[in-house]
C-alpha cells in the first residue's frame, strides 16, 4: 500500500460525504497506483456512521474503523493510524479546514526524502480574532514550556512516513498530544505552508474550555517545568518572610508596634493560594501517572469495514 489518509470523524454527517469525495480526488491525482482512506467514526451520535456505511459498500479503498465511543480526537486519530497500511500516511481532519488537495505537493517532498511534511498555517479563515489570539499565546507558552521545539501554527494535519508512524505506535502513553510526539520522534521535517480554510459544515468539537484541557496536555505530556513553579516561588516567600522578620525585630527593639495585619492578611492568602496551585499541579501529573500505570487499551474498536476489493 502506497498511502493512507487517516480521518477521525465526531458528529460530521454535514461534511463526510464531501470529505471521502475531495480526498478520492486528490489520492487520484497524487499519482499512487494503491491508496486507501480510513475514515474514524468517534463514537458520532448523528448520521455519521450510517453514511459511512453507505460510503465503504461503493468504494473499495474505504476503511471504516468504528469505536466503541467517543473516545476524543488525539485517540480517534491514533486508532486510525494504527490500521493505517501505507508507505506514506496523510492526517487531516474531516471539516475540511486543511485542504486535502494540497496532497499531491506534499506527496512530492516526501518522495524528495521528508519523513514529516507538516501544514503550516499562514492564513486562518472563519477564525475569530479571539480564537487567533488564544492560538498564538497557546504557541507561545508550549514553545517555552516544552522541553521539544514544536512548531508555531502547525495541527495534525501532515504528511508522514511508515518509519516515523511506526515510532508513533511505539509510544504508549494515553494523554497523547500528537503533532508533539511526532517532532519528539525526529527525522527529516519540513514546513509546507497553506491558508486555513473555513469549516466546510457544522460546527467545531473543540469549544473554549476543551482547548483549555487540551493546551494542558500538550504542555504536561512534553515538559515537567509547570512542577518546577514552586521553586521561584518558594524563594519569593522565603526572601518575603525573611525582609517582615526582620522589620518586625526591629519595631520591637525601637518601641514600635508591627502594623499591617490586613497586608499580613493578603500575603498569608497569597501565598496559600499558591501552594493550592502547586499542590493542584502535583496531583495533575500524579493523576495522569495513576491512569498510565493501570495499563487500559487505547481505544476500543466496535467493528472495522473495509471496501471488499480495497488496494
Amino acid at each position: 500500500m502506497e498511502l493512507s489518509v487517516v480521518v477521525p470523524c465526531y458528529n460530521e454527517d454535514e461534511s463526510v460525504e464531501e470529505l471521502h469525495r475531495r480526498v478520492t480526488a486528490a489520492c487520484k491525482d497524487s499519482g499512487v497506483k494503491t491508496y486507501e482512506i480510513v475514515l474514524v467514526n468517534d463514537g458520532s451520535s448523528d448520521g455519521t456512521l450510517a453514511k459511512m456505511k453507505a460510503m465503504v459498500e461503493a468504494d473499495p479503498h474505504l476503511v471504516i474503523v468504528d469505536l466503541s465511543r467517543n473516545h476524543g480526537h488525539q485517540l480517534a486519530l491514533t486508532a486510525g493510524l494504527a490500521h493505517a497500511q501505507g508507505d506514506h500516511i496523510l492526517i487531516m481532519d474531516a471539516d475540511l479546514q486543511d485542504p486535502p488537495e494540497l496532497l499531491p505537493d506534499m506527496l512530492a517532498r516526501a518522495h524528495d526524502g521528508i519523513d514529516v511534511v507538516y501544514g503550516e498555517r499562514v492564513k486562518r479563515e472563519g477564525e475569530t480574532w479571539f480564537k487567533l489570539v488564544m492560538a498564538k499565546l497557546f504557541y507561545k507558552t508550549l514553545s517555552y514550556m516544552s522541553d521539544v521545539e514544536i512548531p508555531e501554527n502547525v495541527g495534525d494535519f501532515r504528511l508522514i512516513s511508515r518509519r516515523v508512524l511506526d515510532e508513533l505506535l511505539a509510544m504508549p502513553e494515553r494523554q497523547r498530544f500528537i503533532r508533539g510526539m511526532i517532532a519528539w520522534v525526529g527525522f527529516k521535517q519540513e514546513a509546507f505552508p497553506y491558508e486555513r480554510k473555513a469549516r466546510f459544515a457544522g460546527t467545531t468539537k473543540y469549544p473554549f474550555w476543551k482547548l483549555v484541557h487540551f493546551a494542558f496536555d500538550a504542555i504536561s505530556s512534553f515538559s515537567i517545568r509547570p512542577l518546577r513553579i514552586a521553586i521561584p516561588f518558594a524563594f519569593s516567600a522565603a526572601v518575603l518572610a525573611g525582609g517582615l522578620g526582620i522589620y518586625a525585630i526591629l519595631a520591637y527593639f525601637l518601641g514600635g508596634t508591627a502594623s499591617g495585619w490586613a497586608s499580613l492578611a493578603t500575603i498569608i492568602t497569597f501565598f496559600s493560594a499558591l501552594q493550592l496551585i502547586c499542590i493542584g499541579l502535583i496531583g495533575e501529573y500524579i493523576g495522569r501517572t495513576y491512569i498510565q500505570v493501570k495499563g487500559r487499551p487505547l481505544f476500543i474498536v466496535r467493528k472495522v469495514f473495509r471496501g471488499s476489493e480495497a488496494g
